[in-house]
């Protein structure tokens, strides 16, 4: 939908005009996956597709809250002093975990009409929950006068996962949205926070997106499994020595310390976490260099540990990886997001890109027997109020 059409569409669910739109994006990790809980590096970046957000103030004390990715649903209402989460709420409880952390340091002293749609495929691993919480807390902010950073806010999010929907997640979804800029990546270090763009200078190749088309939902997959497997590594590591997170470790010092683990199982899912956290920080000083080639090499490497140490990918991911690996004009190709369904990414040259989809839809639908489906990913700004 066009501006209008979202216009449009509020008018019809709600009868009133919209004072203001939202909008706030989905994200693509580059490489450095299932670090950000591990104290590791990770290198997002927002993306074009994402969420709107239409709004109407109220003055009674209820929020009415309507997704067009959700029609089936219809209006849910929310009295402000029911802000739990409830089943009944469905999707709605992101907003309402959102509505309920921000209230903690401002005042929201009456009702809203808020109309949502995105054009993130839900469940595809591009973070289109992290990017409802994210267009809340900026709608919020503006409609209420409360001052928050957007690393605050990236926080708020993570806590609405964590605390209110019930996921393990980490930071690095709602940081990537907050903080996005356009043509640029982030690496952060989620240990310390501390973080630095980087301009994605690629030359003629463009990043597709291959959507798997098997959702995936965090809190029903392996997610947290694998993270408590790699806090067990961990807890296993400190008998011997003070060790703040396997993000902290070289590979050197953690084949020193796998003794203390042995486990094999638990020694593939830490390695990952150790490796992949180096292999990040080479991929970035790979891109600094202008090395393309060795970027990709590094992406490449990344699917194969996600795969084989964190086994995380399935058929779905590794069809689409494995298929694009084969094709002419592609620098390298992996998994994004948590994996088990969802999307992988590929950073393929321009004039490869019709034949690249096409070889890799054939194949895929071929093994699979449904469709994936493919998007040039545009590299966007964060979450901001939409001129209407």
């Amino acid at each position: 939908m066009n501006h209008s059409e979202l216009l449009e569409q509020f008018q019809q669910q709600f009868n009133t005009p919209a004072k203001a739109m939202y909008f706030a994006p989905g994200r693509i990790n580059l490489i450095g996956e299932h670090t950000d809980y591990n104290g590791g590096h990770v290198f997002p970046c927002a993306i074009s597709l994402g969420t709107y957000a239409v709004v109407a103030p109220r003055t009674d004390h209820e929020f009415r809250l309507y997704s067009a990715n959700f029609a089936d649903k219809g209006i849910i209402s929310v009295p402000l002093d029911e802000l739990e989460n409830k089943a009944g709420y469905d999707w709605a409880n992101f907003v309402v975990g959102t509505t309920k952390f921000m209230a903690e340091s401002g005042t929201i002293d009456h009702g809203l009409d808020i109309f949502f749609w995105g054009n993130l495929p839900n469940g595809a691993g591009l973070s289109s929950s992290s990017a409802l919480e994210l267009v809340t807390a900026n709608l919020l902010a503006d409609q209420f006068q409360i001052t928050m950073s957007p690393v605050d806010m990236a926080k708020l999010g993570q806590r609405v996962e964590n605390q209110f929907i019930g996921v393990n997640s980490g930071i690095m979804d709602q940081f990537a949205i907050a903080m996005g800029r356009k043509d640029h990546a982030i690496l952060l270090d989620t240990n310390t926070m501390e973080y630095a763009y980087q301009k994605l200078n690629l030359g003629d190749a463009k990043i597709i997106i291959m959507n798997t088309n098997k959702r995936r939902q965090l809190s029903d997959s392996k997610y947290n499994e694998r993270r408590a497997e790699c806090e067990k590594a961990l807890a296993l590591i400190q008998k011997g020595d003070d060790v703040k997170s396997l993000g902290a470790l070289s590979l050197e010092e953690f084949d020193e310390y796998t003794y203390l683990i042995n486990d094999g199982t638990l020694i593939k899912r830490a390695r990952h976490a150790v490796v992949e956290n180096q292999r990040t920080m080479e991929a970035v000083d790979a891109l600094q260099n202008n090395d393309l080639a060795q970027f990709g090499r590094l992406v490449n490497a990344s699917h194969v540990s996600l795969e084989h140490d964190y086994e995380v990918t399935g058929i779905e991911l590794d069809t689409l990886v494995h298929t694009a690996w084969q094709q002419s004009g592609v620098i390298g190709a992996r998994m994004t997001g948590a994996g088990f369904g969802g999307c992988a990414i590929a950073l393929v040259h321009d004039d490869a890109i019709p034949a690249f989809e096409k070889a890799v839809g054939d194949t895929y639908k071929e093994k699979i027997g449904y469709t994936a489906d493919f998007y040039v990913a545009e590299i966007s700004d964060g979450p901001h109020r939409v001129e209407l």
